[in-house]
């Protein structure tokens, strides 16, 4: 092994090399297959970003099977509509979660009489730093993650290699934004390809050192789970963070890279810390940062790579090509040029804008609106047990996403909203991400949604959800009215300003199906 001696994880003041992860792993793979695991059986985890996570998606594959990671931020009953859907052979838990799972197969138990419950492991915790009940009376009886390790033999295990390169490797859950979480399933090429994708997009040297906010749950932590293990690097695994607890472990391990959707670049950009000594690729997907978040994220000493991408894709869908004359522009306008979301990366065969109904490409003029679809060896083998709504996401060829983006004229796409968010107001289309990226400019906003509120006379109006930072509880409706009627077309003025906490998702969506069912109840 090239890195064997290398540091792999770091976790609190816990630290294992390569070799040892290797090890470990080929245990867990060892211990699967003597619990009935073979080609196909599919692994659940429940758990936040800590080293026995992180081994489950070397372990699983080793052993034949597909690894599932489920999202630690959901209720009992979408754990339990998950699990349902998957029917794992093993479903591992995290000690803090312990309750949650269990909750969750109370719910199948009164509901599915014939369900086949899978065998649960539980992952205790494992930094020596952590204060933990561990030992608690509720953990006992459980087979632990620890005492699979602990009972396989060193040696004996024969890997699993997949017959073909596009049998599953693992299925990951969409966040919901637009109904409930369907399971996506991604094969062996597109989690290599992916991988390969990560490394390129976000310059990757040898031996990375990866802070991990971003979660391993999300699309296999968007492929940098193998990314890192592909250049020999260490992973900084955590359960919690907050912004200092960020850049203190940046200065302390000397991170390189790490990750996270627009609400960790806001926690980021509003906290307040002196730059960092060292240069740090940083990658977010997602919403598109607001232009004043990607300006200060830099300032502190981040390098930003954009990219646009979903579940369906493990991730990175396309990526932003910086060009020399953007050099020339002003800060502010390279932050907002680099919110623009891109052409598709190297390793995706093709992106394009079309609409949808006579699947035609809309013109490179910046203004004409159709779907974004995807097409290549990185998308979705399809939806699992749902051939009905695979057959609709890949109708024509390509894979639609739902949604809506313009051409530049350089044949950059920038996505404007989704298509179920897109406000109709008259006759006006009006993106809601627009409309986002001047309330994100108002110096007291912390974070802003907008959707559509009914109107009898225009079918809707603008209604924008703001959540204002601390200390500037004063600033009213009217002031963020007057501002955006500075910056925007009167059609798409906000008419209606809400102050109130917004609802997102586990991967950092906002949950605008949420805040369209407040601004109805408004109307």
């Amino acid at each position: 092994m090239v890195y064997g001696e290398r540091i792999s994880i770091v976790y609190g003041s816990l630290k294992y090399t390569w070799n040892q992860t290797f090890q470990r792993c080929c245990k867990v793979a060892s211990a699967l297959n003597h619990m009935g695991v073979s080609n196909g059986d599919i692994v659940a985890a429940l758990g936040p970003n800590i080293p026995e996570l992180y081994e489950l998606h070397f372990a699983v594959p080793m052993a034949g099977g597909v690894v599932s990671p489920l999202s630690i931020y959901q209720d009992a009953t979408e754990v339990a509509a998950q699990l349902k859907l998957l029917e794992a052979k093993i479903l591992f838990v995290d000690y803090q979660y312990l309750k949650l799972a269990v909750e969750a197969l109370e719910i199948i138990t009164e509901t599915c009489s014939d369900f086949k419950f899978p065998s649960v492991v539980l992952m205790l915790e494992t930094n020596p730093e952590a204060k933990t009940d561990a030992d608690a009376d509720r953990f006992s009886g459980y087979k632990t993650y620890a005492s699979l390790i602990d009972l396989e033999p060193d040696s004996g295990l024969e890997i699993v290699r997949p017959k073909s390169e596009l049998n599953p490797i693992s299925i990951v859950f969409t966040s919901g934004t637009t109904g409930n979480p369907k399971g996506v399933v991604h094969s062996h090429r597109g989690g290599y390809l992916t991988t390969l994708a990560q490394i390129i997009l976000n310059e990757m040297k040898a031996m990375p050192v990866f802070l991990w906010t971003v979660p391993m749950y999300h699309c296999n932590g968007w492929c940098f789970i193998w990314a890192t293990a592909a250049l020999g690097g260490t992973n900084i695994c955590i359960r919690t963070y907050d912004a200092k607890f960020i850049f203190d472990a940046i200065v302390k391990h000397n991170v390189t890279n790490l990750g996270g959707a627009t609400p960790v670049l806001s926690l980021i950009a509003n906290a307040n810390q002196k730059p960092l000594p060292f240069k740090v690729n940083i990658m977010t997907g997602g919403a598109p940062p607001p232009a004043h978040v990607v300006f200060k994220i830099e300032e502190l000493g981040f390098i930003l790579t954009h990219s646009y991408g979903m579940s369906e894709m493990l991730g990175p869908g396309t990526v932003f090509p910086w060009r020399l004359e953007y050099n020339s522009l002003s800060l502010q306008e390279q932050a907002r040029t680099k919110a623009i979301h891109g052409l598709n990366h190297m390793l995706m065969e093709a992106v394009d804008v079309k609409d949808s109904e006579t699947m035609e490409s809309v013109p490179f003029d910046g203004f004409t609106l159709g779907e974004v679809m995807f097409r290549g060896n990185t998308v979705t083998k399809g939806y699992y047990k749902d051939p009905e709504r695979t057959k609709a996401a890949f109708e024509g060829g390509w894979f639609h996403t739902g949604d809506i983006a313009v051409r530049h004229l350089d044949g950059n796409i920038e996505v404007k909203d989704r298509k179920l968010d897109l406000i109709i107001s008259g006759d006006k289309k009006i993106g809601t991400v627009d409309v986002e990226g001047v309330l994100f400019t108002h110096p007291a906003v912390f974070e802003a949604g907008v959707v559509g509120k009914p109107d009898d006379e225009l079918g809707e109006t603008v209604c924008a959800f703001v959540r204002l930072k601390e200390g500037c509880e004063a600033t009213g409706a009217d002031e963020i009215i007057e501002y955006c009627r500075g910056k925007l077309p009167e059609y798409m003025v906000p008419k209606t300003v809400v102050f109130d906490n917004l609802p997102f998702t586990s991967t950092g969506k906002l949950k605008k199906a949420v805040l369209r069912e407040r601004a109805k109840a408004l109307a």
